[in-house]
């Protein structure tokens, strides 16, 4: 793909382990992500991709393992600490607020507070954090609709719209996308492919998890699949490697030990 040069690496997952009870969902997993660089993270359900990109994002603590950014150790505590560490990520529930306005979607948890008797407990600045939304999804190249109407009238694609454009706005360096087009048209798809171009043209690091092959041959670097809480390999995405993906996914084949496309 076109786009930035590709430099060392933003993200380094290193030995990762995570148990729930007697589950091992994440067997010292070791991941790499490069600036500007779009990852495929693939597997079946139950492969541990979410729980991976739920340690990320802060909702896990790793068992076992670290997690580095820029070469730095990351406490990624909670969301607000990954945020904090220039990571971004937009869950398959979008966890947007259908009582709320785009606009107001946009700035949850970061509203912008007239000063006040209350110090930075003062007043909504709605009027600023409309414009302000406003900008940024104009550098983002999206298309909204009106920024005042409450998300819960809004279709499926527009929704995914708004998740993705706060995303995009916000991230410094990562952002995470899990099924960011499932449930959505072909238009609606295209949009969210190409804002993730927009994203790797801006040095932006993407992690992609998504079981729509053809997007991913459309729009990833490097492609990682898990099975088991396990790196089992990784590849180019082409449509030479198309039926090998698929084969490390399911299972039917098994990488050999030493070859550059395998991993443990």
């Amino acid at each position: 793909m076109d786009g930035p040069t590709r430099g060392g690496p933003v993200l380094e997952v290193i030995g990762a382990v995570k148990r729930f009870g007697v589950v091992l969902a994440l067997n010292h997993v070791n991941l790499e992500l490069r600036h500007g660089e779009v990852l495929a993270l693939l597997g079946d359900n139950g492969a541990g991709k979410s729980t991976l990109i739920k340690a990320i994002s802060g909702h896990h603590h790793l068992d076992e393992g670290e997690i580095r950014v820029e070469g730095r150790t990351a406490p990624l505590r909670n969301p607000a600490a990954a945020r904090e560490f220039g990571i971004e990520t937009v869950y398959q529930d979008l966890a947007l607020f259908d009582n709320l306005s785009a606009s107001q979607n946009f700035f949850v948890g970061r509203e912008l507070r007239s000063p006040g008797r209350l110090g930075s407990f003062g007043f909504l600045r709605d009027r600023a954090m409309r414009a302000e939304t406003e900008e940024l999804v104009e550098k983002t190249k999206v298309s909204l609709p009106d920024l005042g109407a409450l998300v819960g009238v809004m279709s499926g694609g527009q929704r995914q719209a708004i998740a993705c454009a706060r995303a995009v706005a916000f991230a410094s360096k990562i952002v995470i996308l899990d099924e960011p087009t499932a449930a959505l048209g072909v238009r609606e798809s295209g949009k969210v492919l190409d804002l993730i171009k927009v994203l790797s043209d801006r040095g932006i690091a993407v992690i992609l998890i998504s079981h729509n092959m053809e997007h991913v041959l459309r729009v990833a670097d490097r492609a990682v699949v898990m099975r088991r809480g396990e790196v089992v390999g990784t590849a180019t995405p082409t449509p030479e490697s198309q039926q090998r993906l698929v084969s490390l996914i399911v299972g039917a084949t098994e990488p050999t030990a030493g070859t550059p496309d395998a991993q443990s």
